[in-house]
């Protein structure tokens, strides 16, 4: 796997200006873009596009690798993050 598509990006529910990122679940709602709901009934995340909370603060966590499966779906992402001024940053470069 190339360099340019190891590792994962992160982003956090802080504006660039240092604000918390409204409403308070904006990354299921994000993350929600990429999932189905399963036999269960529940909300099941792609595995590429996960809600957390790091920090005390939502973040969503994007594997870099989804730039080459779905290069539309990860600019929706990252032009989601720029057109509302928040933080995007380098997540673990290693495989969990």
């Amino acid at each position: 796997m190339s360099d340019e598509f190891s590792g994962e990006l992160v982003i956090r529910g802080v504006t660039i200006q240092g604000r918390i990122f409204r409403p308070s679940d904006w990354a299921d709602r994000l993350a929600g873009v990429v999932s189905h709901v399963g036999p269960d009934h529940r909300v099941n995340y792609s595995p590429d596009v996960q809600p957390v909370t790091r920090a005390g603060v939502r973040c969503v966590v994007i594997k870099r690798e989804l730039a080459r499966r779905d290069a539309r779906m990860f600019r929706f992402l990252l032009d989601f993050a720029r057109e509302n001024d928040l933080e995007v940053a380098s997540g673990r470069q290693l495989p969990r």
